[in-house]
């Protein structure tokens, strides 16, 4: 059994994708997942199932696409990941709010910053499988586009921290 944090993409976000998490929870449910269990309105769940990364990522999306009617991203990881993202943060010393991981599918490129646009103060980082962004500024100021995170998922690192405190304890 592997514990997995699902974390969703544009869910109850800016008035866009609105899915409530008591929603979600029973489609995990109903997906036969166990230990179902959300965190904060932003499209975050926390569950265990035996199966493999694969079959848990395609069956909930496609029953979270037939709930919404479009389709809806989600970013996998164990606890183990989850705890990996934490320690690999780039900018321990910046403030948590300030600072993202973003969540892809697969590695970064090796071009990461290729087409980036609207760069100002803010840094940037390879993870594993994660882009980790600090924004002095704030992310809501920040004009930065980068190609690599179009398809991706954003947590700041409070919110990462708590996750895999979480993940862990439900393992």
């Amino acid at each position: 059994m592997t514990s997995f944090v699902a974390l969703l993409r544009a869910v109850n976000v800016g008035g866009t994708g609105k899915l409530p998490m008591s929603d979600l929870k029973d489609i995990c449910e109903e997906l036969g997942f166990g230990t179902v269990r959300t965190y904060i309105a932003s499209g975050n769940v926390l569950f265990d199932s035996p199966a493999p990364v694969a079959t848990v990522r395609a069956a909930l999306e496609a029953r979270l696409q037939a709930c919404a009617g479009k389709p809806v991203g989600v970013f996998l990881r164990n606890a183990r990941e989850m705890q990996a993202v934490v320690g690999g943060n780039p900018f321990p010393d910046a403030d948590p709010r300030l600072t993202y991981a973003f969540f892809l599918h697969d590695p970064p490129p090796q071009d990461l910053l290729a087409g980036v646009r609207g760069h100002s103060d803010e840094q940037i980082r390879s993870g594993r499988r994660e882009v980790y962004i600090h924004y002095p500024g704030g992310m809501g100021r920040s004009k930065l586009r980068l190609p690599a995170t179009a398809v991706s998922t954003a947590r700041n690192l409070n919110t990462v921290r708590q996750l895999a405190t979480l993940c862990v304890h439900q393992a």
